[in-house]
């Protein structure tokens, strides 16, 4: 049987009901904003708590002006409201470390001018058709927009736990699982595949077309790797013994006296760690969070494995061997809902190592969407036959070795900007993402 793309007739979904989709996708990014930059006082929104990343203020200005810039200029053809704020909020022109130093709208400025166009872009939508040019077939540049959103609420989030001082946001913890028993690792067939989307109406650039890949069997971790698990490494010297490490990530380390995960501190025989404004003790049974690339790749190639690869991940991820398909998500092409992943901000943790039964692949592979953004073995690369739309900066200047693709989604992001065709990606240095693992092995190792 041939391998589809599952989402190849997408774009004759009723225009009624992507109008819907991209309103609702707008109005849950637009919330969540609003929460992010409303539970903190000014001070907090204009200060830089990190050099890695921009004042929340910034993040608010450059969600509307984006949105002016897509919306209302490109879609819509309106002049610009406010020309002269562009370059200010131009992510290319401007390094994360100068932003605080730019004349930035003030919090209430921004909060007024993103406003302005979310009125005006809900218009536009109101009477759009999605059809006539590639950036509105099938609501495409709603979408990108409503990713765009998000995309920037997580880079807040991850903002906030950077963020010194008394806690800010709160959510309920997840559901409490039963203590996993079910096998450490699966495997996964070799053969072709279908690798990412052609059809997915709004899937960006990086994630098309859709091709065929060949995978030799593997064996991949049921669950991402656990901090009970990593901190096993730890006791073992694992930050201590090169033999472990690639030559630049043991330099890394080495310079930057890295021997825990990012918010972790010894407290005796145990670990503590520092969790949105929250001391707590780390808990064992949760997928490892704040590692880099060069922690998971010493952290595998210790428990004698290694990481996957992104074809491997993919195919953990979507290969349906009875049906010999490529599906949308590990458990079928129905968008996720609270039972299949943890996601969206709706907690702030990751769940327990085997939660969500209701989400795990056909092979039974569980949480490879939602938790933890996993470190994948490969370099961010284009597809075969990549075009960059709607604009290059998305993806082509950063295709190449410097950067390491992780795939999955976290707890941090919304369903709207994760699938299981989804690329992430960033350098192998960095820790400050809610990044984790998972990993494999051949079949003959």
């Amino acid at each position: 049987m041939t391998d589809t793309d599952p989402a190849a007739d997408a774009g004759t979904v009723d225009p009624e009901v992507l109008r819907e989709r991209a309103v609702a996708s707008l109005v849950v990014a637009r919330e969540r904003t609003t929460l992010l930059t409303s539970c903190v006082e000014d001070p907090d929104l204009t200060a830089q708590h990190s050099p890695l990343m921009s004042p929340l203020v910034w993040d608010l200005a450059h969600i509307g002006n984006q949105e002016e810039q897509w919306l209302l200029r490109a879609v819509a053809g309106h002049e610009a409201i406010r020309p002269e704020i562009d370059g200010l909020y131009d992510a290319f022109e401007h390094p994360r470390a100068e932003r605080p130093k730019l004349p930035l709208l003030s919090p209430a400025e921004a909060r007024t001018y993103a406003a302005d166009v979310r009125g005006r872009a809900l218009d536009v939508l109101e009477r759009h058709a999605f059809h006539g040019t590639r950036l509105t077939e099938a609501g495409f540049a709603f979408g990108m927009i409503a990713q765009h959103e998000q995309q920037h609420d997580e880079t807040m989030l991850i903002t906030h736990q950077l963020r010194r001082g008394p806690q800010a946001l709160t959510a309920p913890d997840p559901e409490p699982a039963p203590l996993f028993t079910g096998p450490s690792d699966v495997l996964v067939p070799g053969g072709p595949f279908t690798v990412g989307t052609s059809g997915e109406p709004w899937a960006l650039d990086n994630e098309r077309p859709a091709h065929r890949r060949e995978v030799a069997p593997f064996h991949i971790d049921t669950t991402p790797v656990t901090n009970g698990a990593y901190q096993a490494f730890i006791e073992d010297g694992g930050y201590d013994n090169p033999r472990w490490w690639t030559a630049d990530g043991w330099a890394h380390i080495r310079k930057h006296g890295i021997d825990a995960p990012l918010y972790w501190r010894r407290d005796g025989q145990q670990f503590l760690r520092r969790r949105f404004g929250v001391t707590e003790v780390v808990p064992p049974d949760e997928p490892v969070l704040h590692v880099c690339w060069y922690e998971a790749d010493a952290y595998a190639r210790w428990a004698g494995r290694r990481l996957p690869t992104e074809a491997e991940w993919e195919k953990a991820a979507r290969h349906d061997p009875a049906g010999d398909r490529s599906m949308r998500y590990p458990w079928g092409d129905a968008d996720p809902g609270p039972e299949h992943a943890n996601l969206g901000q709706r907690h702030l943790r990751p769940a327990p190592a085997g939660s969500y039964p209701a989400g795990e692949s056909p092979l039974g592979v569980r949480q490879l969407i939602g938790d933890v953004w996993e470190w994948t073995a490969s370099d961010f690369l284009p597809y075969p036959g990549f075009k960059a739309f709607p604009y290059k900066e998305y993806s082509e200047v950063f295709f190449g070795p410097e950067h390491k693709v992780l795939r999955g989604g976290s707890f941090a992001v919304d369903a709207v900007a994760c699938r299981g065709t989804f690329r992430n990606w960033d350098y192998p240095i960095r820790r400050q993402i809610f990044s984790g693992f998972r990993t494999a092995r051949s079949e003959n190792v």
